[in-house]
């Protein structure tokens, strides 16, 4: 990890909240004031071909392309305590086949222990329920996280979370096509472009 924040640019960021078997997406603005929902995307499960992408990547990629993101933020869901399990490994994992994928635009991970329950809160604040409710609550812990990045950024003027870092690349081997679990991050500066989740236990399995 390299110690200096990466500074601030304008443009659209995503939000990517990464679940087992549905990934929720969202958008801010350009200037990164407000997030709102896109998408919930479901995982493509199939052993990928040699060099492809799974389908919920390229979704989220060309959403990236598309809307000229800045950055992606990926939830990194922990315990309450910040220990990782799992859940932490699948997301790191998941991120950086991301990367690979929307490189050069950077990819940072950010903490999302609260972003599941806010959004069922917020759900059910709206009055949505049933099937409704589970058809959204991916893109609404998608829109948590990628709020509680922006908020960050106003207040510390620099990327929030860690950066991912894409290389070497990631051989893609899993049910989900999503690598092995490991990845390398980084705190620093994001050197080829810049422009909380508590599930009850971190151990679940996360949807």
């Amino acid at each position: 990890m390299q110690g200096s924040a990466a500074p601030v640019t304008r443009g659209s960021r995503l939000g990517v909240d990464v679940g087992s078997v549905r990934v929720g997406l969202a958008s801010s603005d350009p200037d990164g004031l407000i997030a709102t929902p896109v998408d919930t995307v479901p995982r493509d499960t199939r052993r990928p071909a040699p060099g492809a992408l799974p389908a919920d990547v390229r979704r989220i990629a060309a959403e990236a392309e598309e809307r000229a993101a800045a950055v992606v933020y990926v939830g990194l869901p922990r315990h309450l305590s910040g220990v990782e399990g799992a859940a932490s490994e699948a997301a790191r994992a998941y991120a950086v086949v991301l990367a690979q994928a929307v490189a050069p635009v950077p990819v940072r991970m950010v903490d999302e222990r609260m972003s599941t329950v806010s959004a069922h809160q917020a759900l059910r604040a709206s009055g949505r329920a049933g099937r409704s409710h589970r058809q959204v609550v991916d893109q609404a812990a998608a829109v948590v996280i990628l709020q509680t990045a922006l908020d960050a950024e106003r207040v510390t003027g620099a990327r929030a979370g860690e950066r991912v870092d894409a290389d070497p690349p990631v051989v893609a081997r899993d049910a989900g096509g999503c690598g092995d679990g490991r990845t390398r991050l980084q705190d620093g500066a994001d050197e080829r472009h810049d422009g909380p989740t508590s599930q009850g236990s971190e151990g679940r399995e996360r949807e």
